[in-house]
């Protein structure tokens, strides 16, 4: 065992891998009682996952949507926070193995840790193409794409530039429809010297449809709004191969490059490669199999909730269903400790429904007990309830006045950016104050055309 041990407690131990939804719900269920927790992640934030794609699309900061985890101790003294990666576990000694030498002993584990981008096996995918599942993620899909913009504006003003995003489900067509709206709605006025017409939007699914899991008049909604706001969208297309300078694709036996200055992978998770040494039993996507109340098979007192854990009913890996896997592991692990753990009957899942948004006044909702809902209504919905859902008051203001800044108010133009390189020009470059008045009639005559349109 290590030298650097984390002593038992007097009071049951209960060591929590994972700060995010399921984590959180099941930390906060303990509350009140009799035990000991310690909540371990390798970052030191929570995540609001569902808005990254508006961090990477330049419409929020990061810390709108991320939590600081030592916070929790704000109203719940009974926890503590230690920033680590678990290497190890000792099922039969109760202890968790850290890197850097540190070793935790626990009562009960809980593992909820979520998961990884899944890249499929797809050749040049993990080196070239920028997954959307961490903020810094979302950071560096944000910049690359300042990057690309501002090197087009002084170099590539007669080329075509193309950002295309693999994968139909809610986040390839919330980060298509982002990326598309400020190019409709942003870029005449903060890039005129670029053409509008050759900056391409391109979605890449390969299924006959996005939003697979919905419903199909929402899907064909979907697609419609998607089409309106000019994303090129390719469905029964098979990414195979992805470049420094672009994809491959295939499509009815035949294959075609696409150039791209930016692809995101917005498409299939897998447990992370460190679950293999965690000693316990896996299934499909490396996922760890649990039984009925969420307890990981042939492992006492551990349990999988969330993205990371496989029942005999495979859930959504949405939050919905970590957050009710948390309660009911907390729940269980109260009525253990008053032996009352037979009476705490098998964790059933209550789907409340899901929703996405393609754009501005644009959204699908599938809501319990509810008429299937487009357009504005189901729109308002995904905004309040995603403003709700956001850890701490802080987070829910700024993340309402950004998006109001966005979608309320038509005049603001202002990105939230970072650095991008120093740009230097191939060729030699005069600005003229006739250029610009250029620059500005274009912008002009696209927004009457774009009004007429309306």
């Amino acid at each position: 065992m290590s030298s650097n041990v984390v002593p038992a407690r007097k009071r049951p131990h209960v060591v929590v891998v994972g700060g995010g939804f399921g984590g959180l719900s099941l930390v906060r269920k303990l509350k009140r009682a009799d035990v000991d927790i310690t909540l371990i992640d390798r970052h030191t934030y929570n995540t609001f996952q569902p808005l990254l794609y508006q961090v990477a699309t330049a419409s929020l900061n990061p810390g709108d949507i991320t939590w600081f985890l030592r916070a929790v101790r704000a109203d719940q003294k009974n926890v503590r926070f230690v920033k680590g990666i678990v290497t190890n576990i000792d099922h039969q000694a109760k202890v968790l193995s850290l890197h850097g030498e540190v070793s935790v002993t626990y009562d009960y584990l809980v593992l909820a840790n979520g998961v990884t981008t899944n890249f499929f096996g797809t050749p040049g995918a993990e080196e070239f193409s920028l997954p959307l599942y961490k903020r810094s993620q979302a950071l560096q899909v944000r910049d690359r794409l300042f990057e690309n913009l501002e090197e087009f504006a002084i170099n590539g003003q007669d080329e075509d530039l193309r950002i295309i995003v693999v994968g139909g489900g809610a986040t390839g067509v919330e980060t298509a429809g982002a990326f598309a709206e400020f190019r409709n709605n942003d870029m005449p006025t903060t890039y005129p010297e670029l053409d509008r017409a050759r900056i391409h939007v391109t979605l890449l699914e390969m299924a006959p449809n996005v939003l697979g899991p919905f419903d199909e008049k929402l899907r064909a909604y979907a697609e419609k709004s998607l089409l309106k706001r000019d994303v090129d969208l390719r469905l029964n297309t098979a990414v195979k191969e992805v470049r420094e300078d672009g994809v491959v694709v295939e499509k009815d036996g035949q294959t075609e490059f696409l150039s791209a200055g930016i692809v995101v992978w917005a498409t299939g998770v897998t447990a992370h490669p460190t679950v293999l040494d965690w000693d316990v039993p896996q299934g499909r996507g490396g996922r760890i199999e649990v039984d009925e109340h969420l307890r990981v098979k042939d492992r006492a007192d551990t349990f999988a909730i969330g993205d990371i854990a496989i029942g005999p009913d495979p859930l959504p890996q949405l939050a919905q269903p970590a957050i009710q896997g948390g309660k009911h592991v907390a729940k269980l692990i109260k009525a253990e400790l008053k032996g009352k753990a037979d009476r705490v009957k098998p964790f059933k899942y209550s789907d409340k429904g899901t929703m996405a948004t393609i754009g501005k006044s644009s959204a699908v909702a599938e809501i319990t007990y509810m008429p299937k809902l487009t357009g504005f209504p189901a729109w308002i919905i995904w905004v309040a309830l995603h403003i709700a859902t956001l850890l701490g008051n802080r987070n829910r203001f700024a993340t309402l006045i950004n998006l109001s800044s966005k979608y309320l108010f038509s005049g603001s133009h202002n990105a939230i950016v970072g650095e991008t390189p120093y740009v230097v020009s191939k060729h030699k470059l005069e600005i003229t104050p006739l250029e610009k008045q250029k620059a500005e009639r274009r912008v002009l005559e696209r927004k009457a055309a774009s009004q007429r349109q309306s």
